[in-house]
Formats: C-alpha cells, structure tokens, sequence
C-alpha cells in the first residue's frame, strides 16, 4: 500500500508537464542538452564564454516549449554566435551573443521552404558587435512563422547588413526592442522585412542611428530565396507603430510593398529623407510599392539636414499612400514645419516646439504641457 503511494507520488510531475531542468556550463554540454530534449525541457545554461554552435530539429510544443535560458540575469552567457534550423515551439531568454564573425544569429527553415520554423521566442536576448563590412546581421531569420521578440538588444552589425533581417517570415512581433548603430560608417538597416515577408509588427521599439534605412520595409530579393514562394511583393501588412526613431538617412523606407502602415511614431532628426518610397525588385507580377499610411507620427527635422522630404523612385505608386494627422516640427523654420508631401495630407499639424523632456539626452518623452501630445510615441493607444 505504502509503495503503490510512493510510485504515484513519483508521477505527479509527469503527469502534470513539470519542465525538466538540466543546467550546462559548456558548448558540448549545451549541445548534447539540445539533442535530447523533449517538450517542456529547460536548458539553464550558466555564466561564461560560449563556442559559436549549429542545432538543429529542436521541437517542443505549444504547451511545453523548449526553453534555453540564462541561469542569472545578471550575469548572463556569452556566445561567439549561434544558429537554430528546423525548430519550433523554442525560447531564447537573457543570453548574450557578441562578437560573431558573421551573423549573430541565424533562426532558418534548414532550407526547407514549405516547413519553416515556428513558434519561436526570443526575450531579453542581446546581440553586438557582429560582422564586419558585409552583409552580417545582428538576427538573421530566413523562413521563421509566428514569433516574438521581445526585449531584445541588438547593437552594432556588419555594414552591409541588418538588426534584424527578415526572409519570407510571417505572423511577427518586435516588441520593446532597441536597435542601436552608428551615425558616422553606417549599416544598412535596422530592421528590413522582405522576400515575401508578411503580417509583422514592430512595436513599441527605439531605433538610436539603426543603420541607413532603421526600417526597410520590403527590399531586394533574389526570387529562389522568396518564401514559401515568390508573390507578388517583398512585404505586406507591416505595421510599425509606437517606436522612436533617431537619426537614420531615412528612418522609414517602403521598397516593394503592397501595404503598410506607420503610425504613432515620434522620429528626431532624420539625416536626409522621412522617408523613402522605392522599387528594387522589378521582376514581371511583381506590385509597384503601393498602399502605405503614415498617421498620427510627431516629427521633429531640420531644414538643413532635409531637402527632399520623400524620395520616391521609379516603378512606385506614391498616389496609393495615404498621410495623415502627423505633427511636424521644423527645428530652424518653424514656419515652414510641415513639409510638401506625394499627396495631400489630412488635419496635419505643428509648427511649435513639442516639449521633449530632454532633447538633448535624447529623451523624447513629451512634457505635459506639449502641443504634441496626441501625436507620436507617447500617444501610442497602449500607452494610455
């Protein structure tokens, strides 16, 4: 009696999905943990230097995640890079990857178009110091559906290169993320979506100098490399709302997409565009880029700095975009704030100083007494 109560006492964490822990001090260790979990296992792994590492196959499920996390916060471990292919159901929280000769890390489908990689978050995770002049990313994800990130840091990337870059992915939050590059020797992009990318968010975001373009929206790709196959877009149903934009040559850039929107958004001291409306990817089928919406923002430029306010290329549709409802704030003509547009925008304001609290440590919370105040960042709808 006493030892059939016993055996069932032993089963109550089975039965009720309690994770399985196991902690790892080392890469081999950390890889041998990878290959043998199961659903619901927690890799803790702990403080130190990590070898650059490949994995592969690594699924959990809806219920039970496979989750790789930082054993203290504060002291987080340090990866030389990292690449995840064919995964799902995956966490990443609170390590560290730095110094990569390449990409920092690559989350991809093992180049198995039709199965991508899915459910995969990534939570506190930092990224610097990647790459070098070429086409380096800070977070490379090629063929990856329904994921966050969330908290996530990523600093300084190959020149060529992107933040966060984005092929055929699909059903995406970026979430309270900071991207943080350089305004002299720039990256490319912060954050581009592109090769048939569609249905992201990107939220609540600050982009400090992210590279040439801080949002690529769609962009060049080669058709083989489109997922699951080439459509007729590089983007669509792209939303960013709630972010800070500082710096950049153009913070926002639409390149071949088919709708888009940016809204509540504050932007300070773009360097030559607002933004930019542009064609790279001509193949026949293929939408000129059309249907973008620009609401509700608060800007804050220099005429010095910005002689054209759009740039728009060939092969576009800039009469589909629609701007509405922004505040403009021109810092050496006032009167001269809100700026001639491809179309006429709807109830635009500005012309007076919106208040930041402190411009100038470039915190651009707005002051209770703005004329901003129902523009921009802080009047994102989550926010109230």
């Amino acid at each position: 009696m006493h030892f059939a109560l016993a055996a069932a006492f032993l089963l109550v964490p089975l039965a009720l999905g309690e994770p399985r822990v196991v902690e790892v001090s080392t890469t081999s260790e950390l890889r041998s943990a990878l290959a043998s979990a199961s659903p619901g296992t927690r890799i803790v792994v702990m403080a130190g230097d990590y070898e650059r590492f490949n994995a592969a196959q690594i699924v959990g499920t809806a219920n039970h995640p496979i989750v790789v996390a930082a054993a203290d916060a504060n002291s987080p471990p340090v990866f030389r890079g990292m690449q995840l292919s064919d995964i799902a159901h995956v966490e990443l929280v609170g390590i560290v990857i730095a110094g990569a000769p390449d990409n920092g890390l690559n989350i991809d489908d093992g180049g198995s178009f039709e199965t991508p990689s899915h459910h995969v978050v990534l939570r506190d995770v930092v990224v610097r110091d990647c790459g070098a002049r070429g086409n380096e990313d800070g977070i490379k994800l090629s063929g990856l559906d329904d994921f966050r990130l969330e908290r996530c840091t990523v600093e300084t990337w190959g020149r060529g290169g992107s933040a966060v870059d984005m092929v055929g992915c699909h059903r995406g939050v970026l979430e309270g993320c900071t991207f943080r590059d350089r305004s002299e020797d720039p990256a490319s992009h912060g954050v581009q979506t592109k090769g048939g990318t569609r249905d992201v968010m990107i939220r609540a975001c600050r982009f400090e100098h992210a590279g040439q373009r801080a949002v690529n929206v769609g962009g060049s790709t080669a058709l083989p490399y489109f997922r699951p196959k080439p459509e007729t877009f590089e983007a669509r149903d792209i939303v960013i709302e709630g972010c800070t934009f500082i710096g950049s040559e153009a913070p926002i850039a639409f390149v071949g997409v088919d709708g888009a929107i940016v809204r509540f958004n504050t932007f300070y001291r773009p360097e030559k565009w607002f933004l930019r409306i542009l064609q790279e990817t001509r193949e026949p089928g293929f939408v000129p880029s059309r249907n973008g919406v620009f609401s509700d923002n608060l800007i804050v430029w220099s005429a010095s700095e910005i002689a054209t306010p759009v740039n728009i290329g060939t092969h576009t549709a800039p009469e589909t975009f629609s701007f509405a409802r922004n505040y403009w704030y021109c810092v050496d003509a006032p009167t001269r704030s809100i700026p001639r547009l491809p179309v006429a925008e709807v109830g635009a304001q500005g012309g007076a100083d919106p208040l930041f609290r402190a411009a100038a440590k470039l915190d651009l919370r707005l002051s209770e007494s703005s004329p901003a105040r129902a523009h921009g960042a802080d009047a994102f709808p989550s926010k109230r």
